[in-house]
């Protein structure tokens, strides 16, 4: 009879992810930058504000495309190596946004750098799982996505702040050296692993067009793009609108960044309890605090917990990964990196929902309404779910 392969010791295991998570920090301190350091962007490309969120969208739809695309051509590859190909692009892609001289190819830079994001956290995560024990998998995979967690709380006011300070190139030239630091820090402590699965391109391709995948990804991709509505317009709404200082933004940030890391832990809690079901009591409260959020911006002591609660929108990324890892079957490379696609078309949707409205002429604060326009559009796709799930158990014999 075939043994289970041995795991890692505690303090390898724990290298290992911190190796991941360091890989997650530099991914959402660059994914995220863009929103703090929108009027810096602005006066150094000559833009308005909706044009920089169009540099917002072109990253995601970066991860988008990328997500899908590396996964299945790299689905022959061990996950150590992929991971390393992984990183390394994405150095290269934060290079080349550092260096761009204008604004077309800071677009282009974008899109670029976006690419192997998705793919990135799918593997990631595969493989914090494989070298945990079975009861400690969510704990595992919720420790990579910390990474992107403290990237929002301590990253991204950083990257504000040495943008304020010195440059906004300087921000991307920052994440570059992080991603080759985890390039190293994965070189050194993930092992190859003799008794990983082979995969193939047609097997991922085959198992992942199932309808409950389809449906746990199109809940990130719409449910998800409220917070990225109001946050990507969160600079401008607070010089505008709050009219505070550019110097409180990173503050702002950092609240987010509390709302993120709260939002982690509480997904994470609820999915252990409810599962599937966790998804409608996140997405009823987003809807909740996105109503609100218009009506927190009039100062800064009511628009500050307005963020952070905004931030805990997060809650759904826990979820929905641990969804599709139980419905995804033999497209666990796929499903997991098709996630973060699904949450960078929110990515790319909510700026650009919130950009229409603003563009319209109604109010940067618009963005919180638009955004939760999306937050019940993700329960409607959530009840849909429900309702084809109970129909294929129903249809069993002596199921219903």
């Amino acid at each position: 009879m075939a043994t289970a392969p041995a795991l890692p010791d505690r303090r390898t295991r724990t290298l290992i992810l911190f190796a991941l998570a360091m890989g997650g920090f530099a991914i959402g301190t660059s994914e995220f930058a863009m929103m703090g350091l929108m009027p810096n962007l602005t006066r150094g490309f000559g833009v308005d504000e909706p044009a920089v969120g169009h540099l917002i969208s072109s990253y995601a739809i970066g991860v988008v495309v990328g997500a899908p695309l590396l996964a299945i051509l790299g689905a022959r590859l061990p996950r150590r190596r992929l991971l390393l190909a992984l990183m390394g692009f994405y150095a290269l892609g934060n290079l080349a946004t550092a260096l761009a001289p204008n604004y077309a190819t800071m677009l282009v830079a974008r899109f670029v750098a976006g690419l192997p994001h998705g793919a990135y956290f799918g593997v990631a995560m595969l493989v914090a799982a494989s070298i945990s024990p079975p009861a400690q998998r969510g704990a595992a995979v919720s420790r990579v996505l910390l990474g992107l967690s403290i990237a929002i709380l301590v990253g991204n006011p950083m990257a504000t702040w040495l943008g304020q300070q010195l440059s906004w190139r300087w921000t991307f030239a920052l994440v570059s050296v992080l991603s080759l630091l985890t390039v190293v820090l994965v070189a050194r402590f993930l092992a190859a692993d003799p008794a990983e699965p082979a995969q193939t391109p047609m097997r991922e391709l085959r198992a992942f067009n199932t309808s409950q995948v389809w449906y746990a990804l199109l809940i990130g991709a719409v449910g998800f793009a409220g917070m990225f509505c109001v946050f990507s317009y969160l600079a401008p709404t607070l010089i505008n609108v709050t009219r505070v200082a550019e110097s409180w933004i990173p503050v702002a940030l950092a609240a987010f960044g509390v709302g993120a890391i709260l939002g982690n832990i509480a997904g994470g809690w609820l999915v252990d309890r409810l599962q599937f079901r966790a998804v409608p009591v996140i997405l009823g409260w987003s809807l909740l605090v996105l109503l609100l959020f218009p009506l927190a911006t009039a100062a800064p002591w009511s628009i500050l917990p307005a963020i952070v609660a905004v931030g805990t929108m997060g809650a759904l990324a826990p979820v929905l990964q641990t969804r599709l890892m139980d419905v995804a079957g033999d497209a666990q490379t796929l499903a997991a990196a098709s996630n973060h696609a699904a949450f960078n078309t929110a990515n790319a949707l909510g700026p650009w929902l919130g950009g229409i409205a603003i563009s319209a002429g109604l109010g940067w604060t618009s963005t919180g309404y638009v955004g939760a326009a999306t937050a019940a559009a993700g329960l409607m796709i959530y009840a849909w779910a429900r309702r084809a799930e109970r129909r294929r158990r129903c249809a069993a014999p002596s199921a219903c």
